[in-house]
């Protein structure tokens, strides 16, 4: 397996003003492609990005039927104005809604959320802090790396998940399809707030007809800093750098 440091893909992180990095897979070729790669192995909190393999989780233990079912709201007004409805999984996951999926991983609970983890290998697998947070501020971390390596297995439907599991979880994530249909993108964000830092990650794939390209962008500020282009600059890096390396148009 090959490592390629391409130290000029950092440049679009210096434009942003953000320290961080790109981590890429290129299937056919099984080639590595790094910005940073001691970046690329450091693990810190997985924020909404866990909600790739929460919805798995959530449907295969049958605690959501399916990406339409809707549930309630609880009535507790937030910041972000979607939260605020009752919604589905589709909008929850498109919204980034983090109460729905907190309730369902109170449903799941700790015990069958450590078994899922052990077996797709996901992050450090540390469930030590409440039940309805690890993945937000607490215990849980992944690197850049295993995302990748973790969307690899969900592409190739190599977890332990259903066929139909996979199916909800792919349509939702879908992102972007140009009119020319020349890719399909596949993606989440992620923001999470840890020891006085702003983590801020972009992670998913490009498919062509010939090929597949894993990504895992992330970003971080001290939370005091204000950026902001914080929000944008995962998307905007990562956009930047795959048309760089003739993945996106």
């Amino acid at each position: 397996m090959q490592a390629h440091a391409q130290t000029d893909l950092q440049k679009h992180f210096k434009n942003c003003n953000l320290p961080g990095s790109i981590t890429i897979y290129d299937l056919k070729n099984n080639k590595w492609t790094y910005s940073d790669e001691k970046d690329a192995s450091r693990a810190t909190v997985p924020a909404s990005t866990f909600k790739i393999i929460n919805s798995l989780i959530a449907l295969e233990e049958g605690v959501i039927k399916d990406e339409n079912e809707v549930m309630k709201w609880d009535g507790v007004q937030r910041d972000i104005s979607p939260w605020n409805a009752d919604t589905d999984m589709k909008n929850a996951y498109k919204n980034s809604t983090v109460w729905f999926y907190q309730e369902l991983a109170r449903q799941i609970g700790k015990d069958k959320y450590a078994a899922y983890l052990k077996k797709c290998t996901y992050g450090n697998q540390k469930l030590t802090s409440a039940i309805d947070r690890f993945w937000l501020d607490g215990s849980l971390a992944i690197s850049p790396k295993n995302q990748v390596e973790f969307l690899k297995s969900f592409y190739e439907e190599k977890l332990p998940f259903s066929k139909r599991s996979y199916e909800i979880v792919k349509r939702i994530m879908l992102q972007e399809v140009p009119e020319n249909a020349t890719y399909e993108l596949r993606a989440k964000t992620g923001w999470g707030k840890v020891e006085a830092q702003d983590i801020g990650w972009w992670v998913g794939y490009v498919e062509k007809k010939d090929n597949v390209y894993f990504f895992a962008t992330r970003v971080q500020k001290p939370i005091e800093i204000t950026n902001e282009n914080f929000m944008d600059c995962r998307k905007e890096i990562t956009k930047k750098v795959l048309t760089d390396l003739n993945i996106l148009p």
